[in-house]
């Protein structure tokens, strides 16, 4: 928390629990911004969407995950094999996933992409930065939706998974993404009380039948 020292963990009540869909094997949420996850360390951060979910469905597990200040579609396992399936595809990259995002100023260039090697940027942690020389690999592809006077609503589709990969790719070309608390600038920042980031959709294989399954989540802003 070096790099944020103001914050104050309070997360979300209502909705408590927002399910899109759920079978045998998974269930699919839409996480609200500013709930964590999976739980903190400390006491306080132990209300999280990983054990809101375990309260209805206890057997449920985290396969992947949304920062927290992110919101939008998160997909955990009900069982074993679910688990180890789709652990599988998010690892070899057969997922798709796409996000909405509100950044900082006009994207010029309509669509286009993002390619740029991160690392934790380990004195100012949880914060990632770009390293050539030993950054793994990321690439994000945007596509802008709209303009206003002061920003621009971009799709964004990422091809790798890196922590903070978005965050870091809109700050990149200069469009960091509103209400950042990590890497938006003053104005920023200030125009929005949120993070406006949002895992729109989710495209995966069922685990046991293989069918091809998308959910979305609508975008709140």
């Amino acid at each position: 928390m070096s790099a944020n020292p103001a914050f104050v963990y309070s997360p979300p009540q209502t909705p408590y629990l927002e399910i899109l869909y759920q079978d045998n094997d998974i269930v699919v949420v839409n996480k609200p911004s500013g709930l964590l996850s999976v739980p903190g360390r400390l006491p306080e951060h132990q209300d999280c969407l990983q054990n809101r979910v375990q309260r209805v469905f206890p057997t449920a597990t985290v396969v992947h995950r949304l920062d927290m200040a992110t919101s939008g579609v998160m997909l955990m396992a009900l069982n074993k094999r679910a688990h180890v399936d789709i652990s599988r595809q998010f690892e070899k990259r057969q997922t798709e996933k796409s996000y909405f995002a509100r950044v900082f100023g006009q994207v010029e260039q309509k669509q286009g992409s993002v390619e740029q090697p991160l690392i934790c940027d380990w004195p100012n942690r949880p914060k990632q930065k770009i390293d050539h020389d030993n950054g793994k690999k990321a690439l994000t592809y945007y596509q802008v939706i709209s303009t206003d006077q002061h920003s621009s609503l971009v799709k964004l589709t990422p091809i790798t998974g890196r922590s903070h990969q978005l965050r870091v790719h809109m700050l990149h070309i200069g469009h960091p993404i509103l209400g950042d608390r990590l890497y938006a600038n003053a104005k920023a920042l200030a125009m929005s009380k949120r993070l406006m980031l949002h895992a729109y959709a989710l495209t995966f294989h069922h685990p046991v039948s293989q069918q091809k399954i998308e959910i979305t989540a609508p975008c709140p802003f």
